[in-house]
């Protein structure tokens, strides 16, 4: 529709006509958005602005050719690492670009996130804790490329998925971008460290299956009753199992 009006079509029909998929159900509302004062100044400057959005989308395109060239000796460490939920190929990239491969410098993975600023510092002074157990600023383009991967990996049906949610409703969004995100690196850690190692996903209900039944039991009761119901627990006389009738009364 934009290359029309450069080449000079003013109708509105016409141009409400060039829509494809889904903008097809929204004709009417091209149609008025088109009908207005559009003069050739006007598409000269719109042809200056799109020959300038070819330009850097030719610039993006040489570049990533670019960097598939530079990593594709680390091809098998970037697939390991896009075996992790929330990291792509070009978070893969970043972070090999960031920390390399080399983990024999980082002798355990404490010490990559320690070195990357992803473990909360402790300062103590006359034995009392100091400050918030904040993490400090280490490499920003690690940072974020974490900080991403962690809000992403929130939205999956995984283990850091879960473990993310989990974070958020006791400590908040900040929180849990930073225990998640030193979580991925962990992993990465261990992957780069052996060439074998694959990631393996625990499973969306790890902490639930390795939470004991009554402190479950006892969780939920007190969320009910902090709801305002009374709880009464009862035992049926077949019991052959872990379950047991729940009473609930308001």
């Amino acid at each position: 529709m934009m290359a029309a009006l450069i080449r000079g079509e003013r109708s509105p029909k016409s141009l409400a006509q060039l829509a494809r998929s889904s903008l097809r159900g929204k004709i009417p509302a091209l149609e008025e958005a088109f009908t207005g004062r559009f003069s050739d100044h006007h598409a000269f400057l719109l042809a200056t602005m799109l020959a300038r959005v070819d330009g850097s989308n030719a610039d993006i395109a040489a570049l990533d050719q670019k960097i598939t060239q530079q990593i594709a000796p680390f091809a098998a460490a970037v697939e390991r690492l896009d075996e992790i939920p929330g990291i792509g190929l070009t978070a893969a990239h970043a972070i090999i670009a960031e920390i390399g491969l080399d983990m024999s410098r980082f002798p355990t993975a404490a010490h990559l996130t320690s070195w990357a600023r992803f473990a909360p510092t402790v300062k103590e002074s006359a034995g009392k804790r100091k400050g918030k157990n904040t993490t400090g600023h280490g490499n920003r383009y690690l940072a974020r490329t974490l900080g991403e991967a962690a809000v992403v990996v929130g939205r999956t049906d995984t283990f850091l998925g879960e473990r993310y949610r989990r974070i958020v409703r006791r400590k908040g969004k900040k929180r849990a971008i930073g225990a998640v995100g030193r979580s991925i690196l962990v992993i990465i850690w261990h992957l780069l460290s052996d060439p074998d190692a694959h990631f393996v996903d625990l499973g969306a209900d790890f902490y639930t299956r390795r939470t004991n039944p009554d402190r479950r039991k006892h969780n939920h009761i007190r969320e009910l009753e902090a709801l305002g119901y009374r709880v009464t627990l009862e035992r049926p006389r077949d019991y052959r199992g872990p379950r047991a009738l729940l009473r609930i009364t308001t």
